[in-house]
């Protein structure tokens, strides 16, 4: 009896990877061995990335809540302290885009606290 293998699931499997390489750079792209290594990596790096994307926005957060209470004679962690004292539910993310994008707002919710 005849070797059974199932090349057509392995052959799928393997254009489903393939497809995932596209766009890379010579046997990258087209060479199994490689391409497989390069898709995992590639995965790898995403999942990472996730994670680092979180924490590289936060610091941008804080940057801007910080140069706005700067020009306003407070320092970020004495703003930051003042806020959470005055129970002002307010997050990074909306504190930094009303510190860039609506400066009048920002600087009411400083005097507020101050």
């Amino acid at each position: 009896m005849p070797r059974s293998v199932n090349a057509v699931a392995s052959r799928a499997r393997r254009k489903k990877i393939l497809k995932q390489t596209k766009g890379n750079f010579l046997a990258r792209r087209n060479v199994w061995t490689v391409a497989k290594n390069t898709y995992e990596k590639g995965l790898t790096y995403a999942y990472r990335d996730r994670k680092n994307k979180k924490r590289t926005f936060r610091a941008l957060w804080i940057q801007r809540i910080n140069a706005a209470a700067r020009m306003h004679g407070m320092t970020y962690s004495q703003f930051m302290g003042k806020i959470s004292k005055a129970n002002i539910g307010l997050n990074r993310k909306v504190l930094a885009d009303l510190a860039m994008n609506n400066p009048q707002a920002f600087e009411t919710i400083l005097n507020s606290v101050k």
